[in-house]
């Protein structure tokens, strides 16, 4: 990587923060920060950490209804307000003080990136406290209020830029974010996530393509219930290298959920951190190849808040600052220590859970009996041909 790196983070981010119990606890986010500064990978010389943008509700009606964020306020200034139809007092989305002004300010945190990247300040940007890629324009939905990835693109597009690509590696289906952009040809959304047969939100199926003025610019890989390591990397290289390549973006935006981990409680594929690290990698890579690095990354879901967000998101700060993390690094003891007097859980000890992940190009052969094989074969068919690619099983890139 050449070129400053920026981090955006500032402790005020911690206020998005649904109670206690609720699985989006703000403290892996928290964990992951201290993990990455004890690994030294925030290094003034060529790293900066910025705030967040601060931004007025304007910013937020470029994608949300007027209607919806009159909602968040006021169930923000008193939380017993319930708007169901919005999406606001569900178990997912309870309510809480200071909701709208702590959701707006992960928007900030996105646009801090977007805007790093978008000016030249900096030609990789990450905010981990961002991805809620689950909010719709009129409601909110599985733990994210306001769509601070939508409105970080909508910006870039308002800027005049013409082709931004998006690729979600959580375990859950983008959503959000595919709703925003449905029918804009600016913008290709690859989703790769378990099947809505399975898990939330029931949709990001194949067959899911784009609006009718941007058919082929919505590709879903929904890839069945305990895909692992090897047979999911097989599946991102069978679909997202050659699309990006095709819609020759001019900025890369990806979302970094970790909630494919196998230890992950709300979900069910069983990628380890060493395939987590490497999906990263080919992210990272894929940025230099087809939009001269620009890359904004953002975090997303994850669960597992000791042993592997902090982990994970630890070598995705160190791919984005150009100082990837050697698998089998030490945690610092420093971190090790503050952790397990702080929370008294136990640490993992190292930056790896001790796999090889095997990475077999899709080139290297097609087994139609393969549900994965067969999930990647879907998605060509279904979107393919809108960018003059060949979808055949044995056409690799």
């Amino acid at each position: 990587m050449t070129g400053q790196a920026h981090v955006v983070w500032d402790d005020s981010l911690a206020k998005y923060d649904f109670g206690p119990g609720h699985p989006l606890a703000p403290v892996r986010v928290q964990l992951a920060m201290r993990l990455a500064r004890d690994l030294g990978l925030v290094q003034p010389d060529h790293v900066e950490v910025v705030p967040p943008v601060v931004i007025d509700d304007e910013m937020l009606l470029t994608v949300h209804k007027p209607e919806f964020v009159e909602a968040v306020r006021t169930a923000s200034a008193d939380p017993s307000h319930v708007d169901l139809h919005r999406g606001l007092g569900t178990e997912d989305v309870p309510t809480f003080a200071g909701m709208h002004e702590a959701s707006r300010a992960v928007v900030g945190a996105t646009l801090a990136a977007v805007q790093s990247v978008h000016s030249g300040r900096a030609l990789h940007a990450v905010n981990l406290s961002g991805g809620l890629h689950h909010a719709m324009p009129a409601s909110a939905s599985g733990f994210c209020v306001y769509n601070d990835i939508a409105v970080g693109i909508q910006w870039l597009l308002d800027q005049g830029v013409e082709r931004v690509a998006y690729i979600d590696v959580d375990v859950h289906h983008g959503d959000g974010v595919q709703a925003a952009f449905w029918n804009d040809p600016r913008v290709l959304t690859v989703s790769v996530h378990e099947s809505g047969r399975a898990l939330f939100p029931g949709t990001g199926f194949p067959g899911e393509i784009g609006g009718p003025d941007a058919l082929g610019t919505a590709a879903n890989l929904a890839l069945p219930p305990h895909t692992g390591d090897d047979a999911w990397l097989r599946a991102f290289d069978g679909v997202v290298p050659q699309l990006l390549h095709s819609f020759k973006p001019q900025i890369l935006v990806t979302q970094q959920g970790c909630d494919s981990h196998a230890d992950d409680p709300l979900a069910h594929l069983e990628l380890s951190i060493d395939g987590q690290r490497l999906t990263y990698a080919a992210l990272h890579r894929l940025a230099h190849e087809v939009c001269d690095g620009r890359w904004v990354a953002l975090g997303g879901g994850g669960y597992s808040w000791i042993d592997v967000v902090p982990r994970a998101w630890s070598h995705l700060v160190g791919e984005v600052v150009g100082t990837p993390v050697p698998p089998e690094t030490p945690v610092p003891a420093v971190w090790r220590d503050f952790v397990e007097n702080w929370l008294k859980v136990p640490t993992p000890a190292l930056m790896t859970d001790g796999r090889t992940p095997r990475v077999r190009a899709w080139d290297s052969g097609y087994d139609p009996a393969d549900p994965v094989d067969a999930a990647v074969l879907r998605t060509r068919e279904a979107v393919y041909p809108w960018h003059g690619l060949n979808a055949d099983p044995y056409h690799g890139f």
